[in-house]
C-alpha cells in the first residue's frame, strides 16, 4: 500500500496582519515567516505524518526557495525520487493571516508549471492511492489520472483551485474532493445542487464536500457518509483542507471505510488549525488518535 501525490510545492511567505487588506490597501504587520507549502506537498506531508508511505512527484527550481518548499516533505520522510529540479523558480505564495485565522493567498506558480505526468513511472501507480490537485498543468493531471485508472490505482482529485476538468478525467476518479465554494462553482456548471449526492449523480463518480465548521459529506458507489467537525479555537486555517485530503487518502489506502477515513481527516485538520502554517501544523498519527479517542462515541 502507498500514496502517490502528484502536484505543487511552494515556499509560503506568511504575514501576520491585524486585518486582511482591502483592495488597494497596505496593512502593516509585525513580522513574517517562510514556510513550506503548495497543495500537493501539503497533502503529501499530511498523509506521511499520519503514517502512510508516501511518494511526491512535483518540481522545484534551482534556488534558495527550493529548500523551504521541500523542508516539510523531507522531515516527514516523503520519497522525493520523483521530484524534478527545473530552470523555473520555485513556486511561491504570499499569505496574509488575521487574528481570527482567516487568510488571503496569492500564488506564483513558477516550477509547478513544469510538472509532467511522465515523471511518474507505471510502477509507482500500480496498487497505489493517487492524490491529485489543480495547481500543476491540467493536461498533466488529467493524463496521470487516466493512466493511474488503467493501472488499477485508486484515484482522488482535489479540485482546488476550482477549474474545468474533462469528462474523461472525471470518469477516471474514485473520489472528487471539493470545499463548499468549489462545489457551488462546479454545480453551477453541470446544472445541479452543490451537495455531495447531487454532484455524484451528475458526474458519475464519488464526491466528498468539506463544509467547514459543519463537517464533511460524501456520496458515491460506496453510499453516503458524513463526518462532523471537531470544535477547536482556530489560529490559522491555512492548509487545513490539504491536511484533510492527505489524511483521507492515507486512511483510504490503509483500507478504512469512507466514513471512518473522513472522521480521521476531520480530527487531523482540527488539530492543524490550532497551529501556525500549513504543513508544519499537521499532526502525527498519535496526536490524531488521541483526539479521536477523546471524542469516541460522539458523532
Amino acid at each position: 500500500m502507498s500514496v502517490l501525490v502528484f502536484g505543487s510545492a511552494n515556499a509560503d511567505l506568511v504575514f501576520r496582519v491585524p486585518r486582511l487588506p482591502a483592495p488597494g490597501e497596505t496593512v502593516l504587520g509585525p513580522g513574517w515567516r517562510a514556510l513550506p507549502g503548495g497543495k500537493g506537498a501539503n497533502q503529501a506531508v499530511a498523509a506521511a505524518k499520519d503514517g502512510a508511505r508516501v511518494a511526491f512527484a512535483g518540481a522545484v527550481g534551482r534556488d534558495a526557495m527550493a529548500a523551504v518548499a521541500t523542508a516539510a516533505l523531507r522531515e516527514a520522510g516523503v520519497d522525493l525520487s520523483l521530484l524534478a529540479e527545473v530552470a523555473e523558480p520555485t513556486g511561491c505564495a504570499a499569505i496574509c493571516v488575521d487574528p481570527a485565522g482567516r487568510n488571503q493567498i496569492a500564488v506564483a506558480s513558477g516550477a509547478n508549471l513544469a510538472v509532467r505526468a511522465a515523471q511518474v513511472p507505471d510502477s509507482a501507480l500500480r496498487g497505489a492511492t493517487v492524490l491529485l490537485q489543480m495547481e500543476v498543468p491540467r493536461a498533466e493531471t488529467e493524463a496521470l489520472a487516466a493512466r493511474a485508472r488503467r493501472l488499477g490505482a485508486r484515484v482522488l482529485l482535489n479540485l482546488a483551485p476550482a477549474a474545468e476538468i474533462s469528462p474523461d478525467a472525471l470518469a477516471a476518479l474514485d473520489l472528487l474532493i471539493l470545499n463548499e465554494g468549489e462545489a457551488a462553482w462546479l454545480a453551477a456548471r453541470v446544472g445541479t445542487a452543490g451537495d455531495a449526492a447531487s454532484l455524484s449523480a451528475a458526474l458519475g463518480c464519488g464526491v466528498a464536500v468539506t463544509l467547514g465548521e459543519r463537517g464533511a459529506e460524501a456520496a458515491g458507489p460506496f453510499g453516503r457518509a458524513f463526518a462532523p467537525a471537531f470544535r477547536v479555537a482556530a489560529v490559522d486555517t491555512t492548509g487545513a483542507g490539504d491536511c484533510w485530503c492527505g489524511v483521507l487518502a492515507g486512511a483510504l489506502d490503509r483500507g478504512l471505510p469512507i466514513a471512518e477515513a473522513m472522521r480521521r481527516a476531520a480530527a487531523a485538520a482540527a488539530i492543524s488549525v490550532t497551529r501556525e502554517g500549513a504543513a508544519p501544523s499537521y499532526p502525527r498519527a498519535e496526536e490524531t488518535e488521541r483526539l479521536l479517542a477523546a471524542h469516541a462515541g460522539q458523532r
